[in-house]
């Protein structure tokens, strides 16, 4: 059994800088088949660097505070999920929750199995400089930083 405190697990931003506050739960529990992250988003902010699925993964948001907004599948849909409420994306459905509201939104995102990304697995829409429209975007494992491409042309993006 492992115990902690989310005001003791360091606060991380998304590497996309598309948050500021998120506590990856995971290590700090030596969960192994399951990933924890609790979240604070401001207004504008969202949970992941936006529409994408992973195939390998399902994933599960609990909204404590606030309401947030999840686009879902690849057509525009929107759901809000009020304080209190649990939505739920199976493995290869696309999805992106934000924070649309003026209000702080507290969410935790649980995700299984495992407790770290297949990368190869996941995949995202994304504006592509090269082909000059939004296309399939993979992710290349990270060393450091993230490598997204193109899945039209290859073209690649690091984030740091």
């Amino acid at each position: 059994m492992e115990r902690v405190s989310i005001d003791d697990v360091e606060a991380e931003p998304h590497p996309m800088g598309v948050n500021r506050e998120r506590r990856v739960l995971t290590d700090a529990l030596g969960a192994e088949e399951m990933t924890a992250v609790h979240y604070e988003l401001e207004p504008g902010e969202q949970f992941s660097g936006g529409l994408h699925t992973h195939h390998d993964q399902e994933e599960v948001f609990y909204v404590l505070e606030g309401t947030a907004t999840f686009e879902h599948g690849t057509d525009g849909e929107k759901t809000d999920v009020e304080a209190g409420e649990v939505i739920r994306f199976e493995p290869g459905e696309f999805q992106c929750g934000r924070n649309e509201s003026e209000d702080i939104v507290v969410g935790l995102a649980l995700a299984a199995p495992g407790s770290q990304h297949d990368w190869e697995q996941l995949e995202s829409f994304a504006p592509c400089g090269e082909c000059g429209e939004v296309t399939a975007h993979g992710v290349r494992e990270p060393d450091r930083d993230f490598v997204i491409y193109c899945k039209e042309c290859g073209n690649e993006m690091q984030i740091a």
